[in-house]
């Protein structure tokens, strides 16, 4: 399905020892959004961050944390994500959902 003209960015932050199912969350939420046909997604791990508990999470050679930030990205028409946020949000315990208006010039699919 091809994406042109106005879409919406979802944005959800979540940690990187954050589970679902016995999996990592991040995991898990990648595959909810395929398993609803969302047009594709992206998982960003962070070198630095804090959230709500203002605990900082960084990566260090000396010390590698273990929780770092994860940032997963996606990108459809509004109704398709509207529609696949309430299957997410269950399996957020800590995190932030944001939402985005964009413009989408090109998506290319084989």
């Amino acid at each position: 399905m091809k994406i042109q003209g106005e879409a919406v960015l979802i944005r959800i932050f979540i940690g990187e020892n954050d589970r679902a199912d016995g999996k990592p969350l991040y995991k898990k939420i990648v595959q909810i959004l395929k398993d609803n046909d969302i047009a594709g997604a992206t998982v960003l791990r962070g070198i630095l961050g804090y959230g709500a508990s203002s605990r900082i999470h960084s990566f260090s050679i000396l010390a590698l944390s273990e929780d770092l930030p994860i940032v997963i990205e996606a990108v459809d028409r509004e109704e398709k994500i509207k529609d696949v946020i309430p299957k997410i949000e269950p399996f957020i315990k800590g995190g932030l959902i944001t939402l985005e208006e964009v413009n989408v010039i090109k998506y290319t699919a084989d």
